[in-house]
C-alpha cells in the first residue's frame, strides 16, 4: 500500500460516506430502472438495503447495550467499507452492462478494491478496527457479487456505458466532501431505545469495564394542590 498523506486519506474515505454512496446507489437503481427490467431495481434496493440494515443493528447493538466482541475489537460493521464495496462494483457493473462479459467482471473486480481502499483508510484514521473493516468489505462484497449475478445475462438496454458513466461520476463528484452525520443520529437512535443517558464508549468496553451508562429517569410529575 503506497504512502499517501493525511489529506489524501481523508478524501478516500469521504468517497465511502453515505451521503455520496446512498445517492450514487439510487442513481443506478434509477439508470435500472429506466433500460432494464424492474426486477433489477428491486433485486439491488433489497439486497443493499439488508445489509445497511445489518451495519445499522450491529452498531446499535453497541452503542446502546454494549453488544460487541472485544477480542476483536468488534463494535460494529464499518458502513463505509460496506457501502463502498457494494455501491462502487455494481454502478460499474451497471455502467459496462451493455459490454463483454469480461469487461464487466473487470469493472466489478476495479470497484471491489476502490471499496477496499476506502476500509483501509477507516483502519488508518483509526475510526474502525480491523475485523470492523473486513466485516464490512465482506459484507459489500456478498452484495455486489449477489446483484451481479443476478443481472448478469440482463439483455442490453437502450443506455450506453458513456452517460450512465457520466452521470454517476458527477453524483460522486459533486456530493464527495459533504458531511452526513449518520454516528450523531444512529447514537441518538441507541440512546432512544435503550433509555440510556450515554453510549457506550469503545475505549472504556475494550478495557473491560462493564458498567452501563446512566439510565435516563423520568421526571417527577408536577405536584396538583388537591382541587
Amino acid at each position: 500500500m503506497p504512502r499517501l498523506s493525511l489529506t489524501m486519506w481523508l478524501s478516500i474515505t469521504a468517497l465511502g460516506n453515505v451521503g455520496v454512496m446512498i445517492p450514487l446507489a439510487l442513481a443506478v437503481a434509477a439508470w435500472l430502472g429506466i433500460g432494464y427490467p424492474r426486477r433489477y431495481v428491486f433485486g439491488w434496493l433489497a439486497l443493499l438495503g439488508g445489509a445497511c440494515g445489518l451495519v445499522f443493528l450491529s452498531k446499535i447493538a453497541f452503542l446502546g447495550w454494549g453488544v460487541g466482541l472485544r477480542g476483536w475489537d468488534f463494535t460494529g460493521i464499518s458502513g463505509h467499507a460496506m457501502v463502498a464495496t457494494a455501491v462502487l462494483p455494481v454502478a460499474l457493473f451497471v455502467a459496462l452492462l451493455p459490454a463483454r462479459g469480461a469487461i464487466r467482471a473487470s469493472g466489478v473486480a476495479f470497484g471491489m478494491v476502490a471499496g477496499v481502499v476506502v476500509g483501509v483508510s477507516r483502519v488508518l484514521l483509526h475510526a474502525h478496527s480491523v475485523s470492523e473493516v473486513v466485516a464490512g468489505c465482506a459484507l459489500g462484497a456478498a452484495v455486489a457479487v449477489a446483484f451481479a449475478r443476478l443481472a448478469w445475462r440482463a439483455e442490453a438496454g437502450r443506455i450506453a456505458p458513456a452517460p450512465v458513466a457520466a452521470s454517476l461520476a458527477v453524483v460522486a463528484i459533486t456530493l464527495h466532501g459533504i458531511p452526513v452525520p449518520t454516528q450523531q443520529w444512529i447514537t441518538q437512535i441507541a440512546l432512544e431505545l435503550s433509555g440510556h443517558e450515554r453510549p457506550f464508549v469503545r475505549a472504556r468496553w475494550k478495557a473491560g469495564h462493564y458498567d452501563a451508562p446512566i439510565r435516563r429517569t423520568e421526571a417527577p410529575a408536577p405536584y396538583r394542590a388537591a382541587a
